[in-house]
């Protein structure tokens, strides 16, 4: 059995903040550490229940964030940015299942430090007319693959959304939604723990199935009406309204592609305090 991790950073243990997984400040070096923490507690449940291989992909920000010297030594690490299918890199090599680890509520939501793909310019992401965060996005492309979401870590809120888009999944919420900056979070034993029995209980879903191709539509609404002419000059990216773009697609892996674009042209429009 060959699993992947898709290790986002939102909704690692204890994080609640923007320094929290900024890389570079002082509290990201200390919740690197957790974040290798659960990770670890991740894989030590999967091989629990049956995992002979773990593949774990970094998928926040710089993707340069865990601690390889710190690392399960039975786990393999993809680090680094510029992959094809991005956070979802490895999903197309054969894997029996995947794990959604510290991700967090989409853009416009109740949630910790919930965003979708951009921290602060994007204000709503819709997938077939749905509203879609990060985690029902990368499910459909799991879901492409023939490939099961065995679980998700993050806030309370976080699960609340992965009951709908993988409701079969395994659930380990390691903190409760206060506010966007502020969490009830349990001390990293206790999550730790909490991460590994749901890791090996997810394990029972593991086993590839046979994928689905289809068409997609993704609709993406931003904060600032220039966001939406700057990602409009793309191919097959047609603007809907002032501040909303859409583009359809013939695959979920063409879509993320698409979509992938569409962040980093927005991104890059993005000028200083004024956005």
């Amino acid at each position: 059995m060959h699993i992947l991790i898709s290790a986002d950073m939102e909704g690692a243990t204890g994080v609640t903040w923007t320094d929290d997984v900024r890389p570079g400040t002082e509290q990201w070096q200390r919740f690197r550490r957790l974040f290798t923490q659960d990770v670890n507690a991740c894989v030590a449940g999967l091989y629990a229940g049956g995992a002979t291989r773990v593949l774990v992909n970094e998928a926040h920000s710089s993707q340069r964030n865990l601690l390889l010297e710190d690392l399960d030594e039975r786990a393999r690490l993809l680090t680094g940015r510029h992959k094809p299918l991005s956070m979802m890199q490895g999903i197309d090599s054969g894997v029996d299942g995947v794990v959604f680890l510290g991700y967090h509520a989409g853009a416009g939501v109740e949630g910790v430090l919930s965003h979708t793909y951009l921290e602060n310019s994007i204000t709503g992401v819709w997938l077939d007319g749905v509203p879609a965060s990060e985690g029902r996005l990368n499910a459909a492309l799991a879901a492409e693959h023939g490939v099961p979401v065995l679980l998700v870590t993050g806030d309370d809120q976080t699960c609340v959304d992965a009951s709908d888009y993988a409701p079969s999944a395994a659930m380990a919420p390691v903190k409760e939604c206060v506010s966007r900056y502020a969490a009830i979070c349990l001390p990293p034993p206790g999550a730790q723990a909490l991460i590994g029995a749901q890791a090996e209980r997810g394990m029972a879903a593991a086993g590839r199935i046979e994928g689905a191709v289809g068409a997609h539509h993704i609709e993406v609404e931003f904060d600032a009406a220039h966001l939406a002419a700057a990602t409009a000059v793309i191919p097959t990216v047609e603007q809907l309204d002032v501040r909303r773009v859409g583009f359809d697609a013939p695959s979920m892996t063409e879509a993320m592609k698409c979509f992938k674009v569409v962040t980093a042209i927005a991104g890059g429009a993005v000028q200083g305090i004024y956005g």
